[in-house]
């Protein structure tokens, strides 16, 4: 081999690792692109019979720095990421709905009982009626537009998840042709497609979470979170969207391959994908069925509160808020005639949780729907004896068939039909049905207090009644008796009771008669002003104020838990990133460096193809004389 041919060697293949470093530092800022380097090899020598002399160098390879097992970390941490950032970014706009003050539920909660106290202080007063019914209906037009935003907060998820399957399927579909190109043999492949192979198995993880495998050295499978697969060689399949069997406007994802449809597991999703179903199942249903939860405890409470007043008219108080019945979705692979009936029976008993209620071997049972736990329930399902589970009972019609379905809500809907069920003022019912006097004839010191109706549906409310006393320890009521008397013992009849303070005396008497139309009595104006204390969810053991308070803060514990995993998250993901690119990245400093050191080695070949060129015209010089 000529001196030329190893200089012309030489100056080519320092060409070309040239080219590689200025390669490098022009896509320095491109995303997903990995360092590569020129590999030089010692072309064989040749022998000449007196030994071996080198014949220059060669280019053996072009090589990718890559390095699989922190390109598979970040791969992990980018779709965990993903999921946790789409996660901490719905849940924060919840948070922000529920906590502002121009839109959270607790400012016209405050004002709706603020305007039943003031009621309660005037209780005839024209203004402070035409004020509560005002301040009532801003109540529930409150409620109404909360279901409503987190009704649109469900839209969102299902356009999410439509925009979601389609680029996840394009993603797929370029990986799977990407693998076609490339072959059985990656390290034969051009690095640049590598890496946007690379680059596109992180975009799509990014959708969906999970896992991506090289195959046999060449083309790579790329698999869901919960293990199907989305690319396997060649094949991509298809991810589509299909209706909830029980709500049919809402979707869920399944995957389409082989000829088949695969329901995917909601839970075992991760990715952008993911954090919308994780927010969906975790965050939003919870919230509207709390939202939903609180309308029904504190309509149902205020509804009856009223019904055991009187209004101007004279007549008892009827509905103050109508509510629509509990939601019962039947699933659309149902195949029986049966239909099941739900309403509100024990508020205190509401969970609020969704139930899935299966016909089986044995008759029906309930079981929540997150988690298929079996619930408690008793009756038969008839008319006369309803089904009864978690404070909603039920009535079965029709005949059901084995397998068949049916979605309980129990309060996912109340916030939706909330509404103030009457407009006249003077309906409002803010007296005490019934009113006590003493006969001025009595000599004791018996004084009636807190007179109270316990049973508004009781038919004998309205008649008048004597409390007589044979003694200071006995009295009679309309003649029956005699009963046992203590000093401050609360006396109960006809669905009434009051307290009798002091000691009465014998043939003293106390009429206990109908309230007339017009009266100003403020009695139960003031029972209904004290209602939002009052112990009625969760068995008794919450007020209606702890409950509205608990919702914002469940919202807000739900947002901060989820913004400080996304800010870890992202710790942890840039410190795989930064261990990627510690190998895989191109350092401006080093590349720098290369093209001094190669421009050099360049040069140098080029002197010796010029001192090649010398020494053949010195010859040529020579044969020539």
């Amino acid at each position: 081999m000529s001196v030329l041919s190893t200089g012309t060697g030489a100056l080519l293949a320092f060409q070309r690792a040239l080219s590689t470093v200025s390669h490098n530092v022009a896509n320095v800022n491109t995303e997903g692109y990995t360092r590569q380097r020129v590999e030089l090899a010692a072309r064989n020598p040749t022998n000449y019979g007196y030994g071996y002399v080198g014949n220059g160098t060669e280019i053996s390879g072009i090589r990718r720095m890559a390095d699989e097992l922190a390109t598979s970390r970040l791969l992990d941490t980018g779709g965990e990421l993903a999921r946790l950032q789409q996660l901490s970014s719905l849940t924060g706009r919840l948070d922000s709905l529920f906590s502002d003050t121009a839109t959270n539920l607790a400012g016209v909660w405050s004002d709706f009982f603020d305007s039943v106290s003031a009621l309660s202080s005037n209780a005839g007063g024209t203004a402070e009626r035409q004020n509560l019914l005002k301040e009532a209906s801003t109540l529930a037009a409150r409620f109404r537009q909360l279901d409503g935003q987190l009704r649109s907060l469900d839209s969102e998820v299902n356009n999410g998840l439509v925009t979601g399957a389609s680029e996840v399927n394009r993603l797929a579909a370029e990986i799977a042709r990407i693998n076609s190109e490339i072959g059985s043999d990656a390290s034969r492949a051009a690095p640049d497609l590598l890496d946007r192979r690379d680059h596109l198995v992180a975009q799509l993880v990014g959708y969906t979470g999970g896992t991506a495998v090289m195959q046999d050295g060449g083309p790579i499978n790329v698999f869901t979170a919960g293990g199907q697969p989305l690319v396997v060689g060649m094949e991509a399949s298809t991810l589509t969207t299909v209706a909830d069997p029980y709500r049919p406007e809402r979707l869920q994802l399944a995957l389409q391959g082989g000829g088949t449809t695969t329901l995917l597991d909601q839970r075992a999703l991760g990715g952008r994908i993911g954090g919308l179903v994780e927010f969906r199942n975790t965050v939003l249903d919870p919230a509207a069925a709390e939202l939903g939860r609180i309308a029904v405890a504190m309509a149902t409470t205020f509804n009856e509160g009223h019904a055991a007043g009187m209004d101007l008219y004279g007549a008892m108080g009827g509905t103050f808020f109508s509510l629509p019945a509990p939601q019962v979705n039947g699933n659309a692979r149902n195949t029986g005639s049966a239909a099941v009936q739900a309403q509100v029976s024990d508020v205190s008993a509401l969970t609020g949780q969704n139930l899935v209620l299966r016909f089986g071997d044995t008759g029906w049972m309930a079981m929540r729907a997150d988690t298929g736990e079996a619930v408690p329930m008793t009756g038969s399902g008839t008319a006369a004896d309803p089904f009864v589970v978690d404070g909603i009972s039920l009535e079965v019609s029709g005949t059901p068939a084995l397998g068949d379905r049916f979605l309980l809500q129990p309060t996912a809907g109340a916030a939706t039909g909330i509404n103030v069920a009457i407009t006249d003022p003077s309906r409002i019912a803010a007296a005490t049905p019934v009113r006590g006097g003493a006969a001025l004839a009595n000599v004791g010191s018996g004084v009636l207090s807190d007179l109270r109706v316990e049973d508004a549906g009781d038919p004998d409310l309205l008649q008048d009644a004597v409390i007589e006393f044979l003694d200071a320890g006995q009295y009679t009521i309309d003649g029956a008796g005699p009963f046992a008397f203590t000093p401050g013992q609360r006396i109960s009849a006809n669905g009434w009771s009051v307290v009798l303070d002091g000691i009465p005396a014998a043939g003293d008497q106390f009429t206990i008669s109908r309230t007339g139309p017009g009266s100003a009595d403020n009695g139960n104006a003031n029972r209904l002003a004290n209602l939002d204390d009052a112990r009625v969810v969760s068995g008794g053991t919450i007020s209606l104020n702890g409950a509205v308070g608990g919702l914002t803060t469940m919202i807000g514990s739900h947002a901060r838990q989820a913004e400080y995993a996304a800010d870890a998250q992202q710790v942890i993901h840039d410190d795989a990133k930064a261990a990627r690119d510690a190998v895989a990245g191109v350092n401006l400093d080093e590349e720098a460096a290369n093209m001094l050191r190669l421009q050099q080695a360049y040069q140098a070949a080029a002197q010796i193809i010029s001192t090649a060129d010398t020494m053949f015209q010195s010859i040529l010089s020579a044969v020539a004389r």
